[in-house]
């Protein structure tokens, strides 16, 4: 089971009374320091405003973040957790992940949601689309994205969003694609767009309880549509709030028997110190394991 970080952006109110520039070092050192300590991979939220109080401090944006992380570091996998479907044109949103995992040297996955905070969607322009119309916005970035990622030339019309005869190069250079996971806990529709589309499901914030039941559901869209559901692996994000030492050993033994892929987790501690990162490691070694497994 593998085992990643969530750096800070400051989507959780993570820089009060912090000098931007020195904010932003922090979270390169932490990006640094997590790949030391042998994390397999760095997440950056994809978020443009604070979205825990909804006060007024900064928030990074979530490319040139991924892409400073590229830049110092030289092993970790690079993830977006996860993209916001619906606030740029997927083929565009594709072509800069292309990039980025040029510049990473194929460390790059591209993980997308249809998103839910209605502030930021109303705050930056994109009013707030349904429920529905989130999910079909997704949908089809999904469609296009899956496209563009297969050889030679593109075109393909959807309800929103569409391509014609479009060039993509580079591409990503992993093979035979960039991994593409599905973000979200919808089970009627987002986990059966993760079983036609997607190479990992990724699952957001729920209990280890929750993973438990979730299991034999997110099995069986798979089985729907005939997918063998060991082909698509699932991770999940997990707040661990107050939850260390035997309590988490035992919750990650417990995980890892589910057959979860990875978890993320996201260590609302770190820019004020490192000793989280350093506490995950030693629980997930007394829990057996492996962060690069």
């Amino acid at each position: 089971m593998r085992v990643g970080v969530y750096i800070p952006n400051g989507a959780g109110g993570d820089f009060p009374g912090w000098n931007m520039r020195a904010a932003w070092e922090r979270t390169l050192d932490l990006a640094r320091l997590s790949e030391k300590l042998g994390y397999e991979s760095l997440w950056v939220p994809d978020h443009l405003q604070n979205v825990r109080v909804h006060n007024d401090l900064p928030t990074f944006e979530i490319f040139p973040h991924m892409t400073a992380f590229a830049m110092v570091t030289e092993r970790v996998t690079i993830g977006s957790a996860v993209l916001c479907a619906g606030w740029r044109n997927p083929a565009l949103l594709y072509k800069m992940m292309s990039t980025l995992d040029v510049a990473s040297n194929g460390r790059a996955e591209i993980a997308i949601g249809a998103g839910w905070n209605e502030w930021e969607w109303r705050g930056y322009g994109y009013g707030f689309p349904s429920g529905r119309e989130r999910l079909k916005l997704l949908e089809e970035a999904l469609e296009i994205i899956s496209r563009m990622q297969q050889p030679g030339r593109q075109s393909w019309q959807g309800e929103q969003f569409h391509i014609d005869d479009v060039v993509c190069e580079p591409k990503s250079i992993r093979q035979p694609r960039m991994p593409l996971i599905v973000g979200g806990n919808g089970q009627k529709v987002t986990w059966r767009l993760a079983a036609r589309f997607a190479d990992e499901l990724n699952l957001d914030g729920p209990s280890i309880e929750q993973i438990a039941e979730w299991m034999p559901i997110i099995r069986q869209r798979c089985e729907e549509i005939g997918r063998d559901p060991a082909t698509m692996p699932v991770s999940t994000l997990l707040r661990w709030r107050g939850v260390t030492g035997q309590q988490r050993v035992e919750g990650l033994q417990f995980l890892a028997e589910l057959g979860l892929n990875r978890i993320l987790t996201d260590n609302v501690a770190l820019m004020d110190s490192d000793e989280p990162l350093y506490e995950y490691v030693e629980d997930c070694n007394a829990a057996g394991v492996e962060l690069l497994a």
